[in-house]
């Protein structure tokens, strides 16, 4: 079984996060880290490989700047077998649909998968449509937003948790399968896994080797454009409400009323 899991590289949302002079998003200047979402991608990823044996290969596919490899490395080191980062200048500020194009370009390079794992979404966009535009892009079917994975042979049927109901929706292999973070805790990498990671092979790919033209990506290309950002004002001291005749619960009530809580 040929198993691709995308992940993404994202700022750490604990950082001050920065936009570019052209209102993309800092992804050079702050520190970063596979994003969590993705990180359950990994675990489905790895634990259809155990289901499915020795034949089963696990590959990390990912597209940002050179630190970018950090989250492939990530994956690497939970227990995928090799990586794939695309790198390429002119990616930077593309739209999902040109991040789709890389990510199905790098899979047909990859070759055959029987299954495209994804998060649900980044942690940085929170878009949630990257696996639908892969499935349009690689003519597969699309199991999305799947809560509980189950396998037999090349059928999979996935359980997705709506608002009022849950969903069970079946398909089969080749497909491209996402997973939301009620799909099981990611494992953590264990220092031996770590240590394996540095001997697993991870290659990097621009835009010329996967066959796309720097035309079709980056911000010129993107269907839409930040045209203003404003920076986060600073936090400023919270009002203290002191209940000492008796007023406080009329105070609060007051504040709350205020800023349209209630």
């Amino acid at each position: 079984m040929n198993i691709v899991v995308c992940v993404k590289y994202v700022p750490d949302a604990t950082a001050d996060r920065q936009f570019e002079s052209d209102n993309t998003v800092d992804r050079v200047g702050v520190d970063g880290l596979l994003s969590e979402l993705d990180e359950y991608a990994v675990e489905q990823a790895l634990q259809l490989k155990e289901k499915a044996g020795d034949d089963a290969e696990v590959t990390a596919l990912c597209i940002g700047p050179e630190k970018a490899v950090d989250a492939v490395r990530k994956a690497l080191q939970m227990g995928a077998d090799k990586g794939v980062h695309v790198s390429d200048d002119a990616i930077a500020g593309s739209d999902y649909v040109a991040t789709s194009l890389v990510l199905a370009k790098a899979i047909e390079k990859i070759g055959a998968p029987d299954v495209v794992m994804c998060g649900m979404a980044s942690t940085d966009a929170s878009g949630g449509v990257v696996p639908a535009m892969l499935a349009e892009r690689l003519d597969l079917p699309q199991v999305t937003l799947a809560s509980v994975v189950e396998t037999q042979g090349d059928q999979v049927r996935i359980k997705r948790d709506g608002d009022t109901a849950t969903e069970v929706v079946g398909a089969t292999m080749p497909l491209v399968l996402s997973v939301t973070d009620q799909s099981g805790e990611a494992r953590y990498p264990s220092f031996k896994g770590i240590m394996a990671a540095k001997k697993k092979p991870l290659e990097s790919w621009s835009l010329a080797d996967i066959g796309v033209d720097a035309s079709q990506v980056g911000l010129d290309a993107a269907w839409t454009t930040v045209e203003e950002t404003t920076a986060r004002p600073p936090r400023t001291a919270g009002e203290i409400v002191k209940d000492e005749d008796g007023s406080g619960a009329t105070a609060l009530v007051e504040f709350l009323a205020s800023k349209k809580f209630i």
